[in-house]
């Protein structure tokens, strides 16, 4: 990049922060809640973990089988212990903490993820992978499974909330960057979940924070170019929740020169969309 495009540049990064002020108080609520400050290097890009989340309940699970015996366990933090259910029969399986199940569990998880006809299962088998999925040899090891193309399968399932824990599960499995070029095919369809949910849904926000964490780096910025119009559209019409979630996915790009330039042209082809709301043709 030659020296006569800096001055460009910083001029539509000055551009950007005009646009991101110009969003009302999103940037100042952003800043309340984060206590932390922008920065214009890749150092300050937002990611996003779900982390640990217990199963929900209200779901009868059969005695002995593998999903009664692992979705049960509470994700523990080293130096915590993990509690043993007594009903549980299986000791080489409670006896983990999920961040060290064996291959063969994760394998009988996904398994029965592609199975189960029954959506409340479909959702706790998701919830329990999201928890294993929080810890790095959980992440390589559905990778190695290919469980990430199995649980993205599930982004189209007719129920919500399985679309909901799916995007949950594959925002955990994001956090690690090998997995990131395998989820970078599945870009166009979270896209199109922000597009089409309800506004301020929790399809929403779990989409969003999953494009948060796969903006992190730089290195899939180019397959977002034309999401730009779409998240600012989102910062008019949100709530101060889903505003905040946009704000950092549009900081993540802004870290990015080479996509100032549509940040910008985004934001003008925004602009005359509003003015022309309303026009009727002469």
């Amino acid at each position: 990049m030659g020296d006569g495009s800096v001055i460009p540049k910083f001029s539509n990064m000055k551009a950007f922060l005009g646009i991101v002020a110009g969003a009302g108080a999103s940037y100042g609520i952003y800043k309340l809640f984060s206590g932390t400050s922008f920065r214009k290097n890749k150092k300050s890009a937002f990611n996003e973990s779900n982390g640990p989340k217990l199963p929900h309940g209200g779901m009868v699970l059969q005695p002995g089988s593998l999903l009664a015996k692992v979705s049960g366990l509470d994700v523990v933090r080293v130096g915590e212990s993990q509690a043993v259910p007594d009903d549980v029969e299986s000791s080489d399986i409670i006896s983990k903490s999920p961040e060290s199940l064996e291959p063969q569990h994760l394998k009988m998880l996904l398994s029965l993820l592609q199975n189960t006809p029954n959506p409340s299962e479909r959702v706790q088998i998701l919830i329990t992978l999201g928890n294993t999925a929080a810890f790095t040899v959980n992440q390589n090891l559905i990778y190695e499974l290919g469980g990430i193309h199995i649980i993205a399968g599930f982004l189209s399932d007719p129920v919500p909330e399985v679309r909901v824990q799916t995007l949950n599960a594959l925002n955990n499995l994001s956090m690690n960057l090998r997995n990131q070029e395998q989820l970078k095919v599945y870009l166009a369809k979270v896209l199109e979940l922000i597009e089409m949910s309800p506004v301020n849904s929790d399809l929403q926000m779990a989409a969003l924070r999953l494009l948060t964490n796969l903006s992190v780096t730089d290195n899939h910025h180019h397959l977002l170019k034309g999401s730009v119009t779409l998240l600012l559209s989102l910062l008019v019409v949100s709530n101060q929740v889903l505003q905040i979630q946009v704000l950092k996915v549009l900081v993540n790009l802004s870290s990015d020169p080479d996509m100032m330039d549509d940040i910008v042209q985004a934001q003008v082809r925004l602009t005359q969309l509003n003015a022309c709301t309303g026009c009727r043709p002469k």
